[in-house]
């Protein structure tokens, strides 16, 4: 939970909340940790997507990358990893809300082709910080295995 509330310090999740969306049987995480050799493995990464069986639409949950790791691509292999599952799972259009105080995270979805195409009013609290609503209509799948995940995704994408 420390990569949750250094990430989001003032509407972090709760602890219940993470256990409920880890748990949940219609959504998908993914985690990029630390591998130094004769380190303990830490988590720098993660992003959760949720989507119902059969249904054509999904819903990115959450993205996070710990700010000693960030600018370094792993914000893009997290939500290319997120996209591929919405597609291996028959998804067409992806939504999800980021703070409007947030360019550099509106700026990597646009890239990957979402729009914005609504405000939330001050839905951050107790920031009252307003929400992007965007959204992007997905391509059909192309292979039926994930990519890598790890340095060689990075690797292919510098």
């Amino acid at each position: 939970m420390w990569l949750e509330r250094a990430s989001f310090p003032t509407d972090a999740w709760s602890t219940s909340q993470m256990s409920a969306e880890l748990y949940s049987p219609h959504g998908y995480y993914v985690v990029v940790e630390t591998t130094d050799e004769g380190a303990v493995p830490t988590v720098v990464g993660y992003a959760g997507l949720s989507s119902l069986p059969g249904n054509p639409v999904a819903d990115v949950q959450t993205i996070a990358v710990a700010a000693e790791q960030r600018g370094r691509g792993l914000g893009r292999v997290l939500f290319t990893e997120l996209l591929d599952e919405a597609r291996r799972r028959g998804v067409h259009e992806v939504f999800l809300e980021v703070r409007a105080d947030n360019p550099v995270a509106q700026t990597m979805y646009t890239g990957f082709g979402f729009e914005h195409i609504a405000t939330r009013p001050r839905y951050y609290q107790p920031d009252g910080v307003d929400a992007w609503v965007m959204r992007a209509a997905l391509e059909p799948a192309t292979r039926s295995a994930p990519g890598p995940i790890g340095q060689e995704a990075l690797d292919e994408r510098d």
